[in-house]
């Protein structure tokens, strides 16, 4: 069973390379200032996006198999999902405790 073949064009190309540097960049800034929460969230949102994205392109669009190529994204994308849930779990009780300092 092989998949189909579709070309990628120039746009495309760009239009994904620049959406990777943009959550590269927005990744960066979490890891800098992990405490902000909007931040946070806007990065574990990208991680839902990406996970989206490559399950689409296998199950949905078959323009994809799993290979490793596939593969290797659909776990980074996993686990840091699931690390930045229980990291939320950290933040949401650090807020907490701060809360009851001031008061």
């Amino acid at each position: 069973c092989s998949l189909p073949l579709y070309a990628v064009n120039g746009l495309q190309a760009r239009t994904f390379g620049v959406w990777t540097l943009l959550s590269s960049v927005i990744r960066c800034l979490c890891a800098i200032d992990i405490r902000n929460r909007t931040l946070y969230h806007i990065t574990l949102f990208t991680f839902f996006l990406a996970l989206a994205h490559f399950l689409s392109e296998v199950f949905i669009y078959h323009t994809a198999a799993l290979t490793i190529g596939i593969m290797a994204p659909l776990m980074v994308a996993s686990f840091s999902i699931m690390g930045m849930l229980i990291g939320l779990q950290y933040l949401e009780v650090e807020a907490l405790s701060q809360n009851k300092k001031k008061n």
